[in-house]
């Protein structure tokens, strides 16, 4: 079985101001680094409405398609901004999300990984926030759970800020269990160990400011076994590479073997319990260098697993 990597063009349309982190360059680069890679490529299709309705009211949609700028930026909240090719880039990340699940469960594949912007799981049910305008971490466990009848998905979150619009779509979701490690304290501000969701299926694993790789693993380690236990029918990753020790916008001390062991520890618990079957979906990681040798050794591992 081969690793799929989808992507499209069009995610670099999606323009932000001068000097803000999360800006067409990511993109860029990590493409670049995933260049010679031994990938089955496949180009992203847009997010159908049928589709983003699953985590978001039409309200929003209809809210978010309004906000499109003719030309120039329109800044939807301090740190979130659309330009004119803004909405298509996020309907083709959320739409790589849900092809990617579609082929892994048919059997395609035996993983992806969606590199596409924006980001995505700080989007609330109504709320564009933290650089996001749809959740598509969660949108894939919600396609996996209604479209493809699974029983049981875990969505995993390594980024270094809590994925609180992932929380917050899957929060009264029986089905799906949530486990996400961050730093804290740090923006968004939530993520505290006490928020459990309405099933006890949130598990937050909040990492203090420093910490590095030892702390990670301890804390993940235990959460591995919850996920284990729970042994889900698909794993979907937010691949968040803001933890490395070099990023500007935290202070977590991760290297690129973290990234590799926890990857790995992933795809060690998806090999035994749902046949292999991971998708991953790139959210942070704002020093052009170290996403993309992060971004690489996520994918190696990805590879490996598929192999």
């Amino acid at each position: 079985m081969v690793t799929a990597l989808i992507t499209h063009a069009d995610g670099l349309e999606h323009v932000t101001p001068e000097g803000h982190p999360e800006r067409v360059a990511r993109l860029e680069h990590v493409l670049h680094a995933l260049e010679g890679l031994d990938l089955r490529r496949v180009t992203a299709r847009e997010a159908r409405d049928a589709d983003l309705l699953r985590v978001h009211p039409q309200r929003y949609l209809d809210r978010l398609a309004a906000a499109v700028p003719d030309s120039g930026l329109h800044q939807l909240d301090s740190d979130t901004w659309m330009s004119p090719g803004s909405l298509r880039a996020a309907r083709l990340a959320a739409g790589a999300a849900v092809q990617a699940v579609d082929l892994v469960l048919e059997g395609a594949v035996g993983n992806a990984f969606c590199a596409t912007r924006p980001p995505g799981h700080h989007a609330e049910t109504e709320t564009p926030m933290g650089f996001c305008l749809f959740g598509t971490a969660a949108l894939a466990a919600k396609h996996a759970l209604d479209a493809h009848g699974l029983g049981r998905v875990a969505v995993l979150d390594f980024d270094v800020h809590h994925g609180n619009g992932t929380q917050d779509l899957l929060w009264g979701e029986a089905r799906a269990l949530f486990i996400g490690s961050h730093q804290m304290p740090l923006w968004p501000g939530t993520g505290r160990a006490e928020e459990r969701g309405a099933h006890d299926t949130v598990l937050n694993l909040p990492l203090a400011p420093e910490s590095g790789g030892a702390e990670m693993r301890a804390a993940w380690e235990p959460a591995l076994s919850r996920l284990r236990a729970w042994r889900p029918e698909l794993i979907v990753v937010s691949a968040g590479f803001d933890a490395h020790q070099d990023d500007p916008l935290a202070s977590l001390n991760w290297s690129l073997e973290d990234f590799r062991w926890i990857t790995r520890a992933i795809c060690d618990v998806a090999a035994d319990v749902c046949g292999g079957r991971v998708v991953s979906t790139l959210e942070g990681g704002y020093d052009l260098a170290a996403l993309s040798a992060s971004a690489r050794a996520h994918v190696e591992i990805l590879m490996e697993a598929a192999a």
